[in-house]
Formats: C-alpha cells, sequence, structure tokens
C-alpha cells in the first residue's frame, strides 16, 4: 500500500486526479517482459543489449554490449578512460560475484612529486582536468574480465553494435546534448576538441556523432581482447600522449593493471537483503544509512514528508562522516567494513540522530573498537547484472588521446592530498570511488539490480529508492520517479570538513510546507539540482516476469522481450 505524505498530496492534488496511478508526480508504466530485459540511460545501448540477448548471448554479453554504446553514445558519462564496478547474480553457480575495476594512480608520481607539480600550478588539490587527476583507466579490463568469467558470445560480437554505431554514426539524445554542451569547457585540453567537439561545437540533439578512432580501437579490443588496450601500440600512445602534457602515466601501469573480483557484502531492510561492494567505492554508505532508519516506522511518516526527509538527512550525514574518514583502497588502509555496516554499530551512531533538529557537525564514529552511467541486464537462464561505469565529472580530465577516440578520466581528482589519512594520496593507490552497482536478493533469490548515476547522490538514491520500494509500496518505475532529496556538504575523503550543516536539495513536487518545516529544523534547503540517474531490473518470482524501469529524468529506456 503506497503511503504518501499528505503535505505532498495537498500540493498536487489537483493534478494527481488526472493520472492513472493515482500518484501526485509524473511517471509511466514498468516494462514487464517474460524472458529478458535491459534498461540503460541511452535507448540505443538498450537495444543493443536486447539484440545481443535475441542472438544467443547472455545477461554478461549484454552488459557489456550495452556499455560499449555508452562509450560512444554518452561519453559525458563513460568511456574506455575510465573505471567500471560491477554485480552480477550467477545462475549456474547461484551466487553472487563482485569485480571492482577501477585503476591506480601512476606508480613513479610520489606524494612528494605531485605536491611539488600542485605547487608549480599553485593549487592546494588534484585539479578536475588536465594530466594530473588521471589514474589507470580500469573499464576495458573489467569488460574482459567479465567475459572471460561469464561471457558466452564471441567478444567481437559483443561490441560489433558500438563499432557500427561509431563508423556510421550514433544520434545524440536531448539530455545527452545538454550535457555535451558543457563540454566546451574542455577545449583547451589535449585533444579533445579533435574528437568531442567537432567543427568546433558540440553535436545538437538528434545530430549523428561518428567517432571512427574509437571504432578502431574497438576493434583493436574485439580482435585482441585486454592485451590489445593495455599493452602494444594503444598503451603507448595513451602513455606517450599523457607523458607529452606532463602527466605520469606510463605503459608499465597500464599493464600491471587487473581488475579485482570481490566478495559484495550487505546488511538487511525490511527482510531483503540489500548487497553493495566493499571500499575503495561509497557502496557500504548505503548499508549505513539503511541501518540507522530500519527501526523507525518510515512508512508511517510517508513520501515526501518531513518527518522522512529530516530523518533519512540526518543519518546520511552520519554515514557520511564515516565515509570521509573510513573509505579508501583496502590494499592501503585497514577498513573495517563488518563494523561499519554491522547492526550494532548503527544503533551507536543513532543515539547522535536528533529527530527535533538538523545537525551542523558531525564527527566520524569508531568502528575500529564521487557523473556516469550505469545499466542493468536480465537473461532468461537467471543472470542479472548491475553494472556502472564512469569518467568521473563527465568526460573526466578532458585530455583525449590522438587516434583513440576517448577521453581520459579524473578520478585521482578524489585522492586527499593531505599525509596520514585512509583516502591520502600514494602511487599505485585507488582513489576514494562514488560509483556503485547495488543488487538485492529476497529469501536468497535474486530479486532487485539497481543502481542510481551521479557522484555522492549514488548513496542517497540508492537508499531513496529501495525505500519507496520497500516502504511507500511504490513499483519500480515509481520508485524512481518519485521526487528526491540530495543533501550536500557532508565532509568528504579529499580532507573538506562539514561545518554549516550542508544544504539540502529538493525537487519541485516537495512542497512549500515541508519546506518551511525542514528550515524550521535547521535544514539550509533549495530546489533544484542534480538528483541522478536511475535503472533497475526486479525479477517477479510470482509471475516469473522481469520487471524493468529507467530514469525519467534522463534519455533512457528499459525493454525486454
Amino acid at each position: 500500500m503506497r503511503t504518501l505524505a499528505p503535505l505532498l498530496l495537498t500540493a498536487v492534488m489537483a493534478h494527481a486526479q488526472d493520472r492513472p496511478t493515482g500518484l501526485p508526480f509524473a511517471t509511466r508504466s514498468e516494462v514487464i517482459a517474460p524472458h529478458a530485459a535491459a534498461a540503460t540511460s541511452h535507448p540505443l545501448a538498450t537495444q543493443a543489449a536486447l539484440t545481443i540477448l535475441q542472438r544467443g548471448g547472455n545477461a554478461i554479453d549484454a552488459a557489456i554490449a550495452a556499455n560499449a554504446v555508452l562509450a560512444l553514445g554518452e561519453p559525458t558519462g563513460s568511456g574506455l578512460g575510465g573505471d567500471l564496478f560491477a554485480i552480477v547474480w550467477d545462475a549456474s553457480s547461484r551466487r553472487l560475484l563482485g569485480l571492482n575495476g577501477s585503476g591506480r594512480s601512476p606508480g613513479a608520481l610520489t606524494r612528494e612529486r605531485l605536491l611539488a607539480e600542485l605547487g608549480k600550478r599553485g593549487l592546494e588539490r588534484i585539479p578536475p582536468t588536465g594530466v594530473l587527476p588521471i589514474s589507470v583507466p580500469g573499464a576495458v579490463d573489467g569488460w574482459c574480465a567479465l567475459h572471460a568469467r561469464l561471457g558466452r558470445m564471441p567478444l567481437a560480437e559483443v561490441l560489433a553494435p558500438a563499432i557500427a554505431y561509431a563508423e556510421d554514426g550514433i544520434p545524440v539524445p536531448p539530455v545527452i546534448a545538454s550535457y555535451w554542451a558543457a563540454g566546451r569547457r574542455l577545449a583547451t585540453e589535449p585533444g579533445f576538441a579533435a574528437v568531442f567537439l567537432p567543427g568546433g561545437e558540440p553535436p545538437r540533439a538528434g545530430e549523428r556523432f561518428r567517432n571512427p578512432a574509437l571504432a578502431r580501437t574497438l576493434a583493436r579490443i574485439a580482435d585482441g581482447g585486454r592485451d590489445a588496450f593495455y599493452s602494444g601500440d594503444v598503451a603507448a600512445r595513451l602513455a606517450g600522449f599523457v607523458q607529452e602534457h606532463g602527466g605520469f602515466l606510463t605503459v608499465e601501469d597500464l599493464a600491471a593493471h587487473h581488475a579485482e573480483w570481490v566478495e559484495p557484502v550487505s546488511t538487511t531492510y525490511r527482510g531483503v537483503e540489500v548487497f553493495e561492494l566493499p571500499p575503495d567505492g561509497q557502496g557500504i554508505a548505503v548499508l549505513q544509512i539503511l541501518n540507522l532508519i530500519e527501526p523507525y516506522d518510515v512508512a508511517a511518516m510517508g513520501c515526501g514528508s518531513a518527518d522522512w526527509i529530516h530523518l533519512f538527512t540526518e543519518a546520511k550525514k552520519l554515514a557520511f562522516e564515516d565515509r570521509a574518514h573510513f573509505y579508501a583502497d583496502p590494499q592501503f588502509t585497514d577498513v573495517p567494513v563488518e563494523r561499519l555496516i554491522s547492526k550494532d554499530y548503527a544503533a551507536e551512531r543513532r543515539r547522535r540522530l536528533d529527530l527535533s533538529h538538523a545537525a551542523d557537525v558531525i564527527d566520524a564514529g569508531g568502528p575500529r573498537d564521487g557523473d556516469t552511467v550505469y545499466l542493468a541486464t536480465a537473461d532468461s537462464e537467471g543472470n542479472m547484472v548491475s553494472l556502472i561505469q564512469s569518467n568521473y565529472r563527465g568526460f573526466g580530465s578532458g585530455v583525449t588521446p590522438p587516434e583513440l577516440g576517448f577521453c581520459l578520466q579524473d578520478r585521482g581528482e578524489l585522492f586527499d592530498v593531505a599525509e596520514g589519512r585512509a583516502n591520502s594520496y600514494a602511487p599505485g593507490k585507488r582513489p576514494f570511488h562514488t560509483i556503485i552497482p547495488g543488487f538485492a536478493l529476497r529469501d536468497g533469490e535474486p530479486w532487485l539490480a539497481f543502481g542510481v548515476m551521479g557522484g555522492a547522490m549514488q548513496p542517497q538514491g540508492h537508499v531513496q529508492v529501495l525505500v519507496n520500494l520497500l516502504d511507500f509500496g511504490m513499483d519500480l518505475q515509481e520508485a524512481g520517479d518519485a521526487p528526491r532529496v540530495r543533501h550536500d556538504g557532508s565532509s568528504e575523503p579529499t580532507g573538506e570538513r562539514m561545518t554549516d550543516g550542508g544544504e539540502l536539495a529538493l525537487e519541485s513536487a516537495i512542497s512549500e510546507a515541508v519546506l518551511a518545516e525542514l528550515r524550521r529544523r535547521g535544514h539550509r534547503t533549495v530546489r533544484g539540482g542534480s538528483f541522478g540517474g536511475y535503472q533497475a531490473i526486479l525479477w517477479d518470482r510470482e509471475h516469473r516476469v522481469f520487471r524493468a524501469a529507467s530514469e525519467s529524468r534522463k534519455d533512457g529506456q528499459a525493454a525486454g522481450y
């Protein structure tokens, strides 16, 4: 049964009666399919995934195919120069598998040398553009690791749709076009304009974007696998171009990179087992927030109510303070994951949660004793993939090696340059990561592959979607279309400290009365902002069908057959 806040309903009741759903916000039907499904942020990527599935590929093949099309058609959030994470339900072994495909900082760039380079530029932290934030791109090795272990169709066939679109041109959808327009700021970065500003301008909605250089790079990967990217001519061009412009990435860094299979970690919420990947990503923040809010009667509070938004925001602040202090590459620091996601630790931290007033400053607990694409696929055998991939900050660093067709990520910006902290910069280290795939089991069976794109919004979005499903009784599409909130200003893994309570952004469907009550409790509220991009696939065991949903705020599509 849906539980919607009266304050939210009152503001828009005149419109709610016009909607068949009876909901006070715009939504549409879930996609329901008996055999297979795909949900991505670009319709043609979704169609590529379905083509692979219908030709005999499995969900893993379909996910790689879709991601490759996104690398071409949505370079504002993805690409071969970025990283990748995935959670896969493997139907044959009946277990969840996690893949961390994030790359490391250059091995030759010591902290001392980094500080010297920053000093030359008059900077106090790693910048978002140029060669200094570049880390090893992990996406291609992530594809190949997934394919080698779980794929079925030859890699050449999997990458064929992306190669064809790269050669012939792929139409640019409206939302992606608006993000692309912001790419003008990168026009002076080495190689960027030649690839991503054809004719000196970003492509407009409806224009075809051709990238023959990317087609050639993908064809090399199709023929030679990961070695065709991480060694030989591609690696030499990539590393040489970075070094030519003052960077430190080497062919040795590229050759040494390999994705890591990891065990997903979980907590329970309302009887559902929710899984995330362990750090260096921020996924366990989702589990911490769920543990903090679980004892409260969230359903009675109602979607869009001041009580729910306040509870969520204060729980988020507590989890994010731990995120700033403890989440980092576990090969360089002891991250107390089991303690952080335990119910006992949540009970201790919950004592800091004030239901009447917003906290301005939060301290980390004592558990020791951050533009992206997300996609989901599912096949007739029961395999399900939750995959997220990103350059960080849209296109990434802006540095675009010639004749390769992709921009290099700027994920290294998220390192803390101060010494002695969990996420402090070190050579050969993976930076703190924002991108997180989500998964959930019900009664030990696969139930939900889901994700919400958008930097620090991602764990906040995961929690809101799950609460919409499990507390407020929404279906899969409604759970993504419901109005969201986003809190910014918590302490960050780069070293910034929250001192003023941060800022709470709310979408327009949340009423003015709710805003007034939140302000009374001490929140600084604003209207609008970036609230992420959602895709999901749910296995309906009762009817033996897949339900799929795609973000209404983006260009994407959910489809199935």
